[in-house]
């Protein structure tokens, strides 16, 4: 998995507002930072096992700047591979690169293509290879990692996994033999799920959107970036570009083999795409705006202004104000896609090096975890007891699941999981799974921290929460989650239980009134008619 399947979260805003706890908006009296004083909020501690892309570390950094109370915030990352550690380093790095490389536009322009895109343009292709020689010697010299991005903590990996590191920002080198063919790695899988089906492709892909995702909270993704996605591999299109290199951070099992590798070509989603983590909500309605289901945006514009948002917070600390002439109208445009350009592994000579430090964050230090803990997390290692404050987990990080592993939370913890809401499985596998989840969590002794009781409410997360107070699940406040309001920031009118039930007892009493009349006509058809003519 080389991107996550549900929208960016601020970790701490969801602690916050889980437990209820006051936070008065920047610009009261008195600085927090550190949340020092009589505030118990001194630090906090929070897991993302499997978040598989750093969207949720950006926004709640990104976020970060708008809570009074700012404690010292420990986030432990935990990813299935090296590849994908890597992956995540050079994403984040984007976010983080000092503001002189790169206006805010080129930046989310170059994530954006880093990100989602098997195929990304020339200048992006050179900046993961310049990057990825500098974060190679940042992960082997403790004295540049200090002096470049002292947040980093990579002594929780082992010498394997900085083995792995060290394979993968070789691999990312523009040399020849560093092969990685995403276009036919894409066709062969593509072909394999299909099978009989690829030759009428188009149907399945309109099938899955029209039918499954947009059901399901994806209605901001157009036809035509999606089919062009299922496709190509490329989701992020902007008329101006051209991409022709292989976005060779999407390669997963590197070995090395004498001065080459091996690897498992493309192993990642083919179904669902980029477009949940940042492209499914924003905070300008106008945006969401469609007639008879044509959007005016598309998801890739709804990723692009979510970007600029964090990015300029991230730069700058202050509110962002998004100019309505810096989106483009492309939703209901058929955009005329040229055939992917052929490109050459032997222009590394003049490329720029990118060695500034990243933009500071203080208060805030983020540790790489070895894929290997997941083990000791599951079976309950006494080293990481009553250690975490707020945990995420993906949804195929749930076999490791299991009632051991929620003693890693604190006695005031929360812990957020992710459904299978996103992805095109049947609609009774996603409810299986989701009913599967709420059970382990009610016997491991955790409390739902919104109202679950609401009759076809499309959750994205499960939150729940650990907590010594008796709480019932009846009083909590229904909160919608994944649609519409898949950012959870907006009140929509759900139907509770009582209302279904005053639904069926009047569905109840009409049909009695109903079969009454019907009795009477009955009865009065058997009455012989009388002989009017003796």
């Amino acid at each position: 998995m080389l991107w996550g399947l549900s929208s960016a979260l601020d970790l701490y805003e969801e602690y916050l507002k889980a437990f209820k706890i006051n936070d008065d908006p920047l610009g009261e009296e008195g600085d927090a930072e550190g949340a020092g004083g009589d505030d118990p909020l001194h630090s906090l501690n929070i897991l993302i096992c499997g978040g598989a892309d750093p969207r949720h570390l950006i926004k709640t950094l990104a976020k970060r700047y708008t809570h009074r109370v700012r404690p010292k915030l420990n986030i432990y990352v935990l990813d299935g591979c090296a590849e994908i550690v890597a992956r995540n380093m050079l994403l984040l790095g984007v976010a983080l690169e000092d503001p002189e490389s790169f206006s805010l536009v080129c930046k989310v322009h170059l994530f954006m293509d880093l990100y989602g895109n098997a195929v990304v343009r020339p200048s992006s292709h050179h900046y993961m290879a310049a990057k990825g020689r500098t974060l190679l010697q940042m992960v082997t010299d403790d004295e540049k990692l200090r002096r470049l991005a002292p947040m980093l903590n990579v002594e929780g990996l082992k010498y394997k996994e900085r083995d792995g590191l060290e394979m993968a920002f070789s691999f990312w080198q523009p040399h020849p033999w560093n092969i990685f063919e995403v276009t036919s790695y894409w066709e062969q899988r593509s072909r394999a799920l299909l099978g009989t089906r690829y030759d009428h492709r188009n149907g399945a892909f309109d099938w899955d959107l029209s039918m499954t995702l947009k059901d399901r909270g994806g209605q901001q993704i157009c036809s035509q970036e999606y089919r062009y996605w299922r496709e190509s591999g490329v989701a992020f299109v902007f008329p101006e570009y051209e991409q022709c290199k292989p976005n060779k951070t999407l390669a997963a099992g590197l070995v090395r083999n004498g001065r080459t590798f091996i690897h498992r070509g493309y192993v990642g989603d083919i179904q669902t795409g980029p477009f949940c983590g940042f492209g499914l909500r924003t905070s300008e309605e106008r945006m969401h705006h469609s007639v008879h289901g044509d959007n005016d945006y598309r998801a890739t514009d709804i990723t692009e202004r979510n970007l600029l948002e964090l990015f300029h917070e991230l730069q700058t600390q202050t509110a962002y104000e998004h100019d309505p002439t810096r989106s483009r109208r492309y939703g209901s445009v058929q955009l005329l896609m040229t055939p992917l350009l052929n490109h050459q592994e032997v222009d590394a000579t003049g490329q720029a090096s990118y060695d500034k430090p990243w933009i500071p964050v203080p208060g805030v230090t983020v540790h790489y975890v070895s894929p290997m803990e997941m083990v000791q997390l599951q079976q309950g290692a006494v080293r990481w007891n009553n250690m975490f404050d707020v945990a995420f987990m993906a949804y195929n990080y749930y076999t490791f699941l299991s009632k051991d592993f929620f003693q890693a939370l604190r006695s005031q913890a929360l812990f957020v999981l992710e459904t299978k809401l996103m992805t095109v499985e049947r609609k009774d596998h996603v409810q299986e799974f989701e009913t599967k989840a709420k059970e382990l969590l009610k016997q491991s002794g955790l409390k739902a921290a919104i109202n679950y009781q609401a009759i076809n409410a499309k959750n994205m997360w499960l939150k729940y929460k650990k907590t010594d107070q008796d709480e019932a699940e009846d009083e909590l406040e229904p909160e919608p989650e994944g649609f519409p309001a898949i950012d959870c920031e907006e009140d929509f009118d759900v139907p509770s239980a009582n209302d279904s039930k005053l639904v069926i007892e009047e569905i109840t009493s009409e049909n009695q009134t109903v079969a009454a009349i019907k009795r009477e006509v009955e009865a009065e058809d058997s009455i012989p008619p009388k002989n009017l003519f003796p």
